[in-house]
């Protein structure tokens, strides 16, 4: 079993938890499928893999996003591994939109349109959903727009050689400007040395996992949610993406948000808070994945640590300590949010609740972003 923490470039916050719960006994080959077809039980294995993995999780008690793999073709399978799957999932306390599912493997060109279907089905569901070993393994590109996919999880090959070859690094450069254009978050995994970290950066990578990033012995919910990000100087930025008309999406700064259902108790939002120090803020969500309250950090803490505080509302709705959430749609421009936000006032820079078409919660904005991409 191995954690590994998923963190944001720009602030070096853990933002998710990759969770590997390692292969099946009679598994050795985690690579790339065959097309030709495989054991009808090893969709099974796989979703053992996942669970196990989900269930060590749940054992530190994070509330951070979970990060799973899960094979191309076991997404492709009937309804009954998937359907044990979000069971499983559900077993341990986690709620569709609290995972991204990240597929990899072989996509057969023949079972295409059972592919879209079923990442269609996993959007519904609320799950957020990611491709590994983009740009090497093979994932057609008119398949990220099924979605879109929250994370395209680098090659690490790929994102090693980006730090000193210009032809890696131009490849790198174009996945992450379809990105942007569709939504998602490139994610570069195996970050080993200061320069490769540089390289990445100055390509507007905003995810990286690795060596570098990585403290030793470190565990989800132990307080170490902050990692140190190097800061060294930038390679030339040659070639930078050129924003659109209209700027960046709001989703181009989207970050996975911490939630918790709407009942929670103060005293269990106080938990998540003392565990995950990075959290600025957490969002109580309905049943349908919905927001209802927003709960900032730092206001949140000051009532409750102030004189009697503990004693007035810790068995008590955190709801009595929470704001409305600020809401914005998905496909709002990030200098549209960003004028939205210094209308509030003293919220002006609490955290922005991005929604999708149904208003379900499918991340955090925070202003602070939006300040330093927009403002010269």
């Amino acid at each position: 079993m191995m954690f590994s923490p998923v963190v944001d470039l720009d602030t070096g916050e853990v933002v998710a938890v990759e969770t590997h719960g390692g292969p099946e006994p009679d598994e050795g080959d985690t690579g790339p499928l065959s097309v030709s077809g495989r054991p009808p039980d090893r969709a099974d294995g796989d979703v053992r893999r996942v669970l196990r993995a989900a269930r060590m999780a749940a054992e530190t008690k994070t509330r951070l996003p979970l990060l799973l793999t899960l094979r191309a073709e076991t997404v492709a399978e009937s309804r009954g591994p998937l359907t044990r799957l979000h069971h499983g999932l559900a077993a341990t306390g986690r709620r569709p939109h609290e995972v991204i599912l990240c597929m990899f493997g072989g996509f057969a060109p023949a079972r295409r349109p059972v592919f879209q279907s079923a990442i269609s089905g996993l959007h519904t569901a609320g799950y957020l959903t990611g491709f590994a070993g983009v740009g090497a393994a093979h994932t057609p590109l008119d398949l990220l727009l099924e979605g879109p996919p929250y994370i395209l999880k680098l090659d690490v090959e790929l994102a090693r050689r980006a730090a000193a070859d210009p032809r890696h690094s131009a490849l790198v450069e174009a996945l992450v400007t379809v990105a942007q254009r569709i939504g998602s978050h490139v994610l570069a995994p195996g970050v080993a040395g200061e320069e490769q970290l540089a390289r990445l950066r100055a390509l507007h990578v905003r995810l990286g996992q690795g060596p570098l990033l990585t403290p030793a012995g470190w565990r989800p919910a132990t307080g170490a949610n902050q990692v140190p990000v190097p800061i060294g100087p930038e390679p030339a930025a040659a070639g930078q993406i050129p924003p659109d008309v209209i700027g960046p999406r709001v989703t181009e700064f989207l970050l996975p948000a911490v939630t918790m259902p709407h009942t929670a108790t103060a005293d269990g939002v106080l938990t998540v808070l003392g565990a995950e120090r990075g959290t600025t803020s957490i969002v109580l969500v309905d049943e349908h994945q919905r927001p209802r309250f927003s709960i900032n950090r730092t206001r949140f803490l000051l009532a409750i640590s102030g004189a009697y505080g503990h004693a007035l509302h810790a068995r008590k709705p955190a709801s009595r300590l929470a704001d409305p959430p600020r809401p914005v749609p998905r496909t709002v421009p990030a200098i549209a949010a960003l004028r939205a936000a210094g209308d509030a006032g003293d919220r002006a820079y609490d955290d922005l609740v991005v929604v999708d078409e149904v208003g379900r919660c499918i991340g955090v904005v925070r202003v602070a972003d939006l300040i330093r991409a927009l403002t010269p």
